[in-house]
C-alpha cells in the first residue's frame, strides 16, 4: 500500500478522518490528501484526539477558508503543540510553507510518523515511499490542479475573528447565565439566605445577555448579507447600550470577594457550585474563572476594531470604522473610570471612618489626591504642628493623629486659597525645611506646609496646584460660560467633542448659566454662551424659517424632527422621562435648545412625550411643491453662530463654519479670511474636506442681490453682528456717490463710528448701510465716502443652498442656522 495512504487510514483510525473521506476512493491521489490538511484545522483536532486538551480549539480558526494567514497560523499552533506537549525536536519538523505550499509533503509525513506522536496511537509500518517523484512534484500539482479557493486578505479574517468571538462571547454568557439559573434554583428552598448574595455576584447579568444577543445577530447579517457596509453602524448604535457594563465592571471584584467567601464558609454550597458548573458547561470552567469574561471582552472591541481599521483600505470604509472605533475607545475609557471611580468611594469610605468629628461626607470634597504628614505653620501663629492631611480636589482636611484614627482639626476649602512656592525655605540636607503657601485670597488666615524632603515638597506642590486647577480651570468663563466641576446623575456627553463624561462622580464641568456639560480640556473650545430662554425662543423661530424655506405649508405646528438612531434611555436625560424612541419615527419639538444636547418632544404615532438626545434626531425632510423665494422669506439669526444651510439628497444638514483669531474656515487645515473668500473657493473645490458626506462644490449662482429692498432687511437684522460702536460722527455736507462703489451722505447724516486705521480710513454705518469712510484734506471742506457694494450671493447646487452677505471690509452670513452632526 502507498505511503500516503497508510497515513490516510491512520488519520481516520485516529477519528480525524471520517470513514467515506475522498481520499478513500480508488481514484484519490495524494495531491487530496495534501489539499485536505493544507488549512492546518485537521492536525490541531489530530493532537487532541490523541491528547486530550493539548491545543485550545478557541485559539485557532476553524474556517479559515483557505487564508494564508489564518491556515500558517492554525499550522503553527500545530507546530508549536508538538514541540510543547510531544517534547518534539524543531529539526524533525516540517516548516509551515512546507504543508501551505505543498513543497516537501513528504517531510509533512515525517512529522506525523515520529515516534513521539504514533505512541499514542501505532502507525502502519509498511515500506515507505518517501523518496519517490510522487511525493517531489505536489507543488506543481498544486499549481496546476488546485481548484480556485476565494482567497480572503487580512481583513477579511479581522471581520470573521469579530464574528466569531462574538459568537463564543455570546455562548459564555448564556452559560453563565445557565449557571445562574440553576445557582438560583438550588439555593431557592435550601439556602434562602443566599439568594441576596447571587444578586450581588450576577449584578445586571440578564441586560448583558439580552444586548450581547442582539448585538451579535446584527454582526453575523453585517457581515455574512450586507458586506460589513454597516458595521460601523452597529457599534456606534451599540455604545449606549453597552454602558451597562460600568456598573458590571465595577462590581466584578466585590461579587468573586462573595463568591469566595461563600465557597470558604460553605462546604455544601461549594459543592453545589461545582455542580451547577458542571451542568452549564461540562466543568470546562469554574463560575469564578466565568466572571471576569465580561469585564476582558467589553475591554476588547477597540482593539478588534483597530486591527480592522489598520487593514480597511477604502477611504470611506476606513472614515467610518474610525467613528466606531473611537466610539469603543469612548467605551472602554468610560468603564475603566467608572471602575476606578468605585474603587475611589471604597477609599473614601475608609478615610471616612478613620476621621473622627467629620460630620461632612468626604465625597463632597471630590477626589483625593493623596494624604501625608506635614508640617503646618498659620501666619498668626507661627508654631510648626505636626498633622496629617488629605487632599481633596475641593478641599484640604487637616487632622491630628491619634493612633490609627484622626482627630478633625480644620477643612481648608482650596477655592479660597492661591498656592505660592516658598524657595527660601528650602535647605539642604535638613528635614522639614521645604514648604510653600496657602495664601487666602480674601486675606484671612493663611499657612505655610513643610515637608519632610524636596521630592516630597515636590510632589505635594503638583498635588495642589492640580486641585486648584480643577477647582478653576484656565477657561471657565471663557466665551460668557459660567463652568463649574459638576456630579452628573446620568449617564452625559461633553457639548463640544461628544464623547463620554466619564465616572460616576465629578464627571466634568456644567454651566450655570446655559447648562452645557464639557470636559476639562473642552471648556475654551464651546460656543458662546446662551441662556436657555433665549436659545429656545431663537431656536424655534429658527425651524419656522427653514420649513418656510423649503416648502410651501409643510409647518403645520411645532417643527418636526426625523429619528435617525434608536434611543431607549441609556444614558438617562438631566431632568424628566427619556423618550423611547426608533429610527424613522417623526417627534415633534416642545423644546429645544442648540447649545444642549438634550430636547423635549412628542412622537406623532404614540403621543408619548419625554427627553431624548439632539443627536438622536434631524430635520424632518419635506417634498417641495413650488420653487422656494429664500429672498422672501423672515431671516433668522443665531448671535454670533455662523452656518451653511444645505440641502442634499432630500436631507437637511448644516455646516457651521468656525472662527478663529479673525478667520473663517470649515476644514481647520484652510483658513480664510473673509467669508467671500471662502465663498470662492468652494466654488471650485469640494466641501467633502470640511463635510464627509456633501461631495459637491457651489457651481451656479441661485440668485445675486445687489443694493434691493430684498436684502435691506437683512442689514438691518445684522446689529447682532455689528461692531461695538466707538464714536459717532454727523455730515456736513451732502455728497451724491460717483460709482457704485461709493456710499452716498446727506447733510446731518449719523454715522456710527466702528473703528478708525491710521491710514486716515474709517469704518461705519449710516442707516443701515456698512461701509469705509475715508476723510478728505481740509481745503475740501467736504467728506467723502467710499464703500463697496452690497452683495448677497445665494450658491445653488443640486439642491443645496448656500447663503452669504459681503458687507465691505466686514462679511455676515445673515441665514443663520443651529448646526446638526
Amino acid at each position: 500500500m502507498e505511503y500516503w495512504r497508510q497515513c490516510a487510514l491512520w488519520l481516520i483510525s485516529c477519528k480525524v478522518l471520517p470513514v467515506n473521506h475522498r481520499v478513500t476512493a480508488d481514484t484519490a491521489q495524494v495531491f487530496d490528501l495534501a489539499q485536505t490538511l493544507r488549512d492546518g484545522v485537521l492536525l490541531c483536532q489530530l493532537l487532541n484526539n490523541l491528547k486530550p486538551q493539548t491545543i485550545n480549539l478557541k485559539e485557532i480558526n476553524l474556517r479559515p477558508q483557505m487564508s494564508q494567514f489564518m491556515c500558517l497560523k492554525n499550522i503553527r499552533t500545530f507546530l508549536t503543540s508538538c514541540c510543547e506537549a510531544f517534547g518534539m525536536k524543531k529539526c524533525d519538523l516540517f516548516e509551515a510553507f512546507d504543508l501551505f505550499d505543498v513543497r516537501d509533503f513528504g517531510k509533512v509525513g515525517g512529522t506525523l510518523i515520529s515516534e513521539c506522536i504514533v505512541f499514542s496511537r501505532p502507525f502502519p509500518t509498511e515500506v515507505s515511499l518517501n523518496e519517490e517523484d510522487i511525493y517531489n512534484n505536489l507543488e506543481d500539482l498544486l499549481e496546476y490542479q488546485q481548484p480556485q479557493q476565494p482567497e480572503q486578505d487580512v481583513r477579511s479574517c479581522c471581520l470573521s475573528e469579530i464574528k466569531q468571538t462574538e459568537e463564543k462571547y455570546t455562548e459564555t454568557l448564556e452559560s453563565i447565565e445557565k449557571v445562574r439559573y440553576l445557582i438560583h434554583l438550588c439555593f431557592l428552598y435550601t439556602c434562602l439566605h443566599l439568594v441576596g448574595d447571587t444578586s450581588m455576584i450576577f449584578r445586571n447579568f440578564r441586560d448583558l445577555v439580552k444586548v450581547h444577543k442582539s448585538l451579535m445577530v446584527d454582526v453575523q447579517d453585517s457581515i455574512l448579507n450586507r458586506n460589513s457596509l454597516n458595521l460601523y453602524q452597529i457599534f456606534i448604535t451599540y455604545k449606549e447600550r453597552l454602558l451597562i457594563y460600568g456598573i458590571y465592571c465595577s462590581q466584578v471584584e466585590i461579587a468573586i470577594a462573595v463568591l469566595d467567601l461563600i465557597c470558604k464558609e460553605k462546604e455544601d454550597v461549594r459543592l453545589k457550585l461545582e455542580e451547577c458548573a458542571k451542568r452549564a458547561n461540562n466543568g470546562k470552567f469554574t463560575l469564578r474563572d466565568l466572571l471576569v469574561v465580561p469585564m476582558q471582552r467589553v475591554l476588547k472591541y477597540h482593539l478588534l476594531l483597530q486591527e480592522l481599521v489598520k487593514h480597511t483600505h477604502d477611504t470611506a470604509d476606513k472614515s467610518n470604522l474610525r467613528m466606531a472605533l473611537d466610539a469603543m475607545k469612548d467605551l472602554a475609557q468610560y468603564v475603566n473610570e467608572v471602575k476606578r471611580d468605585n474603587e475611589t468611594l471604597r477609599e473614601i469610605d475608609q478615610y471616612q471612618r478613620s476621621i473622627e468629628n467629620l460630620n461632612q461626607p468626604l465625597i463632597n470634597y471630590g477626589r483625593p489626591k493623596g494624604d501625608g504628614e506635614v508640617r503646618i505653620v498659620s501666619n498668626f501663629d507661627k508654631r510648626k504642628q505636626d498633622r496629617h492631611i488629605f487632599l481633596f480636589d475641593l478641599a484640604v482636611i487637616v487632622c491630628k493623629r491619634r493612633g490609627d484614627n484622626y482627630d478633625l482639626k480644620d477643612v481648608l476649602y482650596l477655592n479660597f486659597y492661591k498656592i505660592t512656592n516658598n524657595p527660601t525655605s528650602d535647605r539642604e540636607g535638613k528635614k522639614w525645611c521645604y514648604g510653600f503657601y496657602l495664601t487666602h485670597n480674601q486675606g484671612h488666615t493663611g499657612f505655610e506646609l513643610f515637608f519632610k524632603t524636596m521630592e516630597l515638597k515636590k510632589k505635594w506642590l503638583d498635588q495642589f496646584e492640580m486641585a486648584v486647577s480643577n477647582i478653576r480651570p484656565d477657561n471657565a468663563n471663557s466665551n460668557s460660560h459660567q463652568f463649574k466641576m459638576h456630579t452628573f446623575e446620568r449617564i452625559t456627553s461633553c457639548s463640544f467633542c461628544h464623547l463620554l463624561l466619564r465616572g460616576i462622580f465629578n464627571q466634568g464641568y456644567l454651566c450655570n448659566k446655559c447648562g452645557l456639560g464639557a470636559h476639562k480640556e473642552c471648556l475654551g473650545r464651546l460656543v458662546m454662551c446662551g441662556r436657555p430662554g433665549e436659545s429656545s425662543l431663537i431656536f424655534s423661530t429658527f425651524f419656522k424659517c427653514v420649513c418656510r424655506c423649503l416648502c410651501d405649508g409643510c409647518l403645520l405646528g411645532l417643527p418636526r424632527m426625523l429619528v435617525i438612531r434608536d434611543y431607549c434611555g441609556v444614558p438617562q436625560p438631566e431632568q424628566g422621562s427619556p423618550l423611547c424612541m426608533q429610527a424613522g419615527d417623526v417627534v415633534e419639538l416642545i423644546s429645544a435648545n442648540p447649545h444642549i444636547s438634550w430636547w423635549q418632544g412628542k412622537i406623532l404615532g404614540t403621543g408619548l412625550t419625554g427627553f431624548f438626545p439632539s443627536n438622536s434626531v434631524r430635520p424632518c425632510p419635506c417634498v417641495s411643491h413650488r420653487p422656494c423665494d429664500v429672498a422672501l422669506q423672515h431671516w433668522c439669526l443665531m448671535p454670533h453662530v455662523l452656518f451653511i444651510l444645505h440641502r442634499f439628497n432630500d436631507e437637511v444638514k448644516h455646516i457651521k463654519i468656525l472662527t478663529k483669531e479673525g478667520w473663517f474656515y470649515i476644514a481647520e487645515t484652510r483658513l480664510f479670511k473673509s467669508l467671500l473668500d471662502l465663498v470662492e473657493y468652494y466654488k471650485d473645490h469640494s466641501l467633502r474636506e470640511g463635510f464627509r458626506s456633501l461631495d459637491t462644490t457651489l457651481q451656479v449662482p441661485y440668485r445675486r442681490l445687489t443694493n434691493g429692498d430684498a436684502a435691506r432687511p437683512l442689514l438691518q437684522a445684522s446689529t447682532v453682528f455689528s461692531p461695538r460702536v466707538v464714536n459717532t460722527a454727523v455730515a456736513r455736507y451732502d455728497f451724491s456717490s460717483r460709482d457704485t462703489r461709493e456710499l452716498s451722505l446727506a447733510e446731518g447724516d449719523v454715522v456710527k463710528i466702528y473703528f478708525k486705521m491710521s491710514n486716515g480710513w474709517w469704518r461705519g454705518d449710516v442707516d443701515g448701510r456698512v461701509g469705509t469712510l475715508m476723510l478728505l484734506s481740509r481745503q475740501h471742506h467736504r467728506p467723502a465716502a467710499y464703500a463697496p457694494a452690497q452683495h448677497l450671493f445665494i450658491y445653488g447646487y443640486a439642491g443645496l443652498l448656500f447663503s452669504v452677505s459681503t458687507c465691505g471690509m466686514g462679511e455676515f452670513i445673515f441665514y443663520l442656522l443651529p448646526y446638526f452632526t
